[in-house]
């Protein structure tokens, strides 16, 4: 049996101190001491990195230097991804390109030369063929996608651990498994792990008798699921991580032992790893970010269009610098997905909605464009205005209308 798992480690660069150290205290260091602890565990880790430049700024050495001591070692692989989190399907190319370049800028600061990737992680997953060439062009080899991506919301689903090659971009592409990622991986590995490894007298390592033969199983899921949004309290994940016989591998070695010539051509489609089977199908695959009939996510979408918009026709503005240091952290996609209003209690996420984190992407969008010092740019500091007082009056209205204590 082998395991290749990923882990996806971020936090809003606008997160508050606590949230980091929280998320540090019941996740990020479990993860880490787990990897200490068992020297034969390989493990792939996006950490993301407005994270990595917040851990800096927290002065979180400790942790930081044990976790260039494992990329060292190569028992943890990193990947590229986009530094802020932006939705990058969504995203004009030119911003695309910066975020993706700011992360790899970051990796090599924190890193060196252990911090150049080979994989590349989507934010949320979200897999478009045009983004997909833009990686491809910047070197990057891999992506890891879910499964829906393969299917296009259909009942065909990907052989496990199988690798296949991106039509659009020629990346490779190995797919996450639904039934294991939507859950707490190790609630529902453990039990088949045992089966497969069960000892025999004297031969701890030896399946048993009628188990089925050795697979890849690939999860990939948010690193805050192992103690912030899951507790697991009987510690299913240390149990794992001591069964004898138990084989993980980062996904590059593991492509390295892949020949070409069983790599198979596929269309990917475009999808998150939030995406429903309706919504690919019915060519919405964004939609938990960008809904039509989602008033707040239309007007938050019209700013964010408008601020990136303003970074073309004001490049020399003497507070460009901080016009970006805004923008980037108001286009996370989580300013959207906490407009979705979308119940995620059972992957053990939250209910989506909060007036707080909505206003919290909100209130740097709109800093972004009140930042430029043209003259000029006073018209579409007026109409950024109106589409920020709109989106205030609406997000309450609706807080107060329709979700508050829903979930309480």
């Amino acid at each position: 049996m082998l395991w290749l798992n990923f882990l996806h480690l971020y936090q809003p660069a606008n997160a508050e101190s606590y949230n980091i150290r929280k998320a540090l205290d019941k996740s990020y260091w479990r993860l880490l001491r787990l990897l200490e602890e068992h020297s034969d565990l390989r493990f792939t880790l996006n950490v993301s990195g407005c994270l990595l430049e917040r851990l800096a700024d927290e002065k979180e050495t400790a942790f930081l230097n044990r976790l260039k001591f494992l990329v060292r070692k190569g028992r943890v692989e990193l990947t590229g991804s986009a530094a802020y989190h932006g939705f990058l399907p969504l995203l004009p190319e030119a911003e695309i390109l910066r975020q993706i370049r700011s992360q790899a800028k970051i990796l090599k600061k924190h890193f060196g030369k252990d911090g150049a990737p080979a994989g590349f992680f989507f934010p949320e997953m979200a897999y478009s063929p045009a983004v997909a060439r833009l990686v491809r062009r910047l070197g990057y080899r891999w992506l890891i996608l879910d499964e829906i991506s393969f299917s296009g919301g259909g009942a065909r689903r990907p052989e496990p651990g199988r690798v296949y090659l991106d039509e659009a971009s020629g990346l490779q592409v190995i797919f996450r498994s639904r039934e294991f990622s939507n859950s707490y991986p190790p609630d529902k590995l453990l039990p088949l792990f045992k089966k497969l490894t069960a000892a025999k007298p004297g031969k701890d390592s030896q399946p048993a008798k009628g188990a089925a033969a050795p697979a890849v199983i690939v999860t990939a899921t948010d690193a805050e699921l192992y103690g912030l949004r899951h507790e697991d309290p009987t510690g299913e994940m240390e149990k794992i991580a001591k069964i004898k016989g138990l084989k993980t591998e980062t996904i590059s070695r593991y492509l390295a032992t892949i020949a070409p010539k069983k790599m198979t051509a596929s269309k990917i489609w475009p999808a998150s790893w939030e995406s429903t089977p309706a919504e690919v199908r019915a060519g919405r695959p964004y939609q938990l970010w960008q809904d039509k009939k989602n008033k707040i996510q239309a007007d938050l979408w019209r700013l964010a269009e408008l601020a990136l918009a303003l970074g073309d026709k004001f490049k020399g503005d003497k507070n460009f610098s901080w016009y970006r240091w805004h923008l980037v952290r108001g286009l996370a996609s989580c300013t959207f997905w906490w407009a979705s209003a979308r119940d995620f209690s059972r992957l053990y996420g939250p209910y989506a909605w909060s007036p707080d984190e909505i206003e919290r992407g909100l209130e740097d969008l709109i800093r972004a464009v009140r930042s430029l010092a043209n003259p000029r740019s006073k018209g579409y500091k007026l109409l950024a205005e109106k589409y920020y007082l709109r989106l205030k009056k609406q997000v309450w209205k609706e807080h107060w209308q329709k979700h508050w204590q829903k979930n309480v």
